[in-house]
């Protein structure tokens, strides 16, 4: 599988994974097919997925700029189509508590309202006629310890206080009886507006308003190598040459080794497991109580995360391999399945039909960030830490008032640079290292 950090190209025109949203989601909308001829543009995009395709749209429909979006395989061929699917208020790693202490809660307040507008900018683009299966609201964050939901009443008590969140606190028997049976549920706190929904059709949906607003879309076109020309930004692809006044960098944990200065050694990608199971009788969904679509994760440091799908399949994930090597390899998905069976008995029989892995970005400081250069000629967003469907599209909006040299609001997020990582030829290293003592910590923490 392609790697991050050992491969230089993702691929050329390369097919879709062999998951269940690539199965069930029928025909692509059409886009541009592979640049032939050369090109000068204003804008150029590096990244068909959610942030890029966010980012053509915005700039063609509310700037008037018709940028041009460069995809290596095919759109949302990256984590934006291989994700799970969860619409939510959230994006990093970095906690409340923690951007308070840091910040000071004015900050802490203003990065909680960017992530909330990420869900207002997700429904106002499905609201133009994205079919993307969306299902009923609500998300749930599962204790799996009973110290655990503690935690999860500390945070409710702080998302009240701070932003007038509704949050609502389940106990283990309102959990066990009210939602799903899982037998590693010891309570929860519950959102009333996270939901499921199709992430490959919600791309394509992004595609279709892009392209209806003038931006072009070139699948099957990866930039193989990049360099400044005089005023302009010079990309090369296979079959031709495009000369851009300003490009954006949108390929999040998909970008290639080396492919940049401004985002070499700041990123870490981290490859991310998921697996669909067949779909459930009625005797299996009525013996694991399950009553809900919600989505579903939990408090692990190593989470997993999973939801009933329209075609009572269950989606369960958590982490995979470390390396693209070692992503086929089918003792990730059966650990995934042993786990799904652990908090539901009744599923012991059951196995799955779909597995898949994408890389996910991490940020050293465990926020995302948008950003540009000083002349105002490169632009990117990373690091959205495996949380990134509904902030991508706000990473995109914002990428678009940047290029249109609006001001940012004054925040983290918006005026820091990628931190790099220390030791950045050890980054696998380090995951490794954390992975061990996730598992130490979920276990006995």
């Amino acid at each position: 599988m392609y790697d991050p950090l050992h491969d230089s190209i993702p691929g050329i025109n390369l097919d879709y994974p062999n998951s269940y949203w690539a199965d069930v989601s029928g025909e692509s909308s059409d886009n541009d097919g592979q640049l032939q001829s050369d090109l000068d543009v204003d804008v150029a995009i590096i990244g068909g997925g959610f942030t890029g395709l966010s980012c053509a749209y915005h700039l063609a429909a509310e700037r008037g700029i018709k940028a041009v979006v460069l995809e290596a395989n095919q759109t949302a061929w990256g984590c934006s189509g291989r994700n799970a699917g969860f619409v939510l208020k959230s994006s990093g790693r970095k906690s409340f508590t923690e951007m308070a202490n840091d910040w000071g809660n004015e900050v802490m307040r203003g990065i909680y309202q960017e992530m909330a507008a990420g869900v207002d900018t997700v429904n106002s683009l499905i609201a133009q006629g994205i079919d993307c299966d969306r299902q009923a609201p609500g998300y749930l964050k599962v204790a799996h310890k009973p110290n655990k939901l503690k935690e999860l009443i500390a945070l409710a008590d702080v998302q009240r206080q701070q932003f007038g969140y509704q949050v609502e606190v389940l106990s283990k028997q309102q959990v066990r009886e009210q939602y799903m049976d899982d037998q590693q549920a010891y309570g929860a706190i519950r959102y009333q507006d996270g939901f499921g929904l199709n992430p490959l059709k919600l791309a394509w949906g992004y595609q279709r308003l892009a392209r209806q607003a003038g931006a072009k879309i070139y699948t099957g076109t990866p930039v193989v190598s990049w360099h400044q020309q005089g005023e302009y930004q010079e990309l090369i692809t296979p079959s031709a040459k495009v000369r851009a006044k300003k490009v954006v960098l949108a390929t999040n944990g998909y970008t290639p080794k080396g492919f940049h200065p401004w985002v070499n050694n700041r990123f870490l990608p981290v490859l991310s497991q998921i697996i669909v199971t067949e779909p459930l009788t009625e005797q299996q969904i009525a013996a694991c109580n399950w009553q809900t679509n919600n989505v579903v994760m939990d408090t692990r440091a190593l989470k997993y995360y999973y939801r009933k799908l329209p075609d009572n399949r269950i989606l369960f994930g958590g982490r995979g391999a470390i390396t693209g090597k070692g992503a086929e390899d089918d003792y990730y998905p059966k650990r995934l399945l042993s786990v799904l069976k652990q908090s539901f008995p009744a599923l012991k029989r059951i196995n799955y039909d779909y597995a898949w892995a994408g890389w996910i970005c991490m940020s050293f400081d465990d926020i995302p960030h948008i950003y540009h250069d000083d002349q105002q000629q490169v632009f990117y967003a990373m690091g959205y830490c495996g949380a990134g469907l509904s902030f991508s599209a706000q990473a995109g909006k914002r990428l678009a008032e940047s290029v249109a040299e609006k001001q940012l609001p004054n925040l983290p997020i918006f005026n820091r640079h990628l931190p790099k990582f220390p030791f950045a030829p050890l980054r696998r290293v380090g995951q490794w290292g954390y992975f061990q003592y996730g598992k130490i910590k979920d276990r006995y923490f």
